[in-house]
């Protein structure tokens, strides 16, 4: 194979390239680094140079229109709440209150973990990420928690909550980790369990990735470790790998099978035979208090 020369991976090979990498996504599911990783694993030089100039071709293509603005997620900036200003109209809202009162009839549903052993979340050290996560986690009714690394005692003190609620229920808590593979990616799944066991929970932490035999047999690149990172003195990895170097496919079905390892098929074949009873007295309760609703 030809040694390719730094001038071949300029702004025009970056923008051909990316668009058939962005045709195989969903809105909102790409970032713009696992972009640049798959960029990288087709030839292109793993550097901050290079991840800059991946930045200013995809806001030059979407200026351009060659992308969707919507293409890639930002996790980190986002806006709470909405300001709206649409006028209420009285027949819409009839309509929509119509369907939701339809939707309440027909989907009566137990919670899918509430005869479970286990009270699961799944914990990203990016929130960048949180838009590959989300699919998953929610098809299987789990919480998904981007922790940005080292949790603050505020985030933490909440999940002793959530977690020592669990516990008093009967359920063993359990924490899925996704993070990078270098020194504070593997430092932080312990750091998380000691903090939660000084609130006096007991959580199981489980490390899903990303681990240097995954690495290795997803030929993912490696960087050298951050200077600024204490615990890298120490480390004997085969160097830094972040999470968004995984393509976002592989993340989502390596999620889905650390949940399903956890849950029982069976336990949830007997709580939908309870669910298809209650749901009997559920709709006629509803239909009953319809009927007799009083202006």
């Amino acid at each position: 194979m030809a040694t390719r020369t730094k001038d071949e991976f300029n702004r025009q090979w970056i923008i051909d390239n990316s668009l058939e990498v962005i045709s195989n996504y969903e809105h909102g599911i790409l970032t713009l680094r696992g972009l640049h990783y798959q960029l990288v694993a087709l030839g292109m030089t793993n550097s901050i140079q290079h991840y800059k100039r991946v930045v200013a071709a995809m806001t030059k293509a979407r200026w351009q229109g060659l992308v969707h603005f919507e293409t890639f997620s930002d996790h980190d900036r986002s806006v709470l709440g909405e300001t709206v200003i649409q006028e209420t109209i009285v027949s819409d809202e009839i309509e929509s209150s119509k369907h939701t009162i339809e939707y309440w009839m027909k989907n009566y549903r137990k919670y899918r973990w509430e005869n479970q052993p286990y009270f699961v979340e799944v914990w990203i050290e990016k929130k960048a990420l949180q838009g590959v996560f989300n699919q998953p986690c929610r098809m299987e009714g789990v919480a998904l928690a981007p922790c940005k690394g080292y949790p603050s005692l505020t985030f933490l003190n909440e999940a002793a909550k959530r977690f020592q609620e669990a516990v008093n229920e009967g359920k063993e808590a359990v924490i899925l980790y996704f993070g990078d593979y270098d020194a504070s990616g593997e430092d932080i799944p312990r750091s998380i369990q000691a903090n939660l066991e000084d609130f006096g929970v007991d959580v199981n932490v489980k490390r899903i990735a990303l681990m240097e035999e995954q690495v290795l047999e997803m030929n993912l690149p490696p960087a050298p470790t951050k200077k600024s990172d204490s615990r890298a003195q120490n480390w004997t990895g085969l160097g830094q790998v972040e999470l968004d170097a995984v393509k976002p496919e592989v993340l989502q079905e390596m999620c889905t099978e650390a949940i399903e390892t956890l849950f029982d098929e069976s336990l949830h074949e007997e709580l939908k035979a309870i669910e298809a009873k209650e749901k009997v007295v559920y709709v006629a309760a509803l239909k009953d208090f319809v009927n007799n609703l009083k202006e």
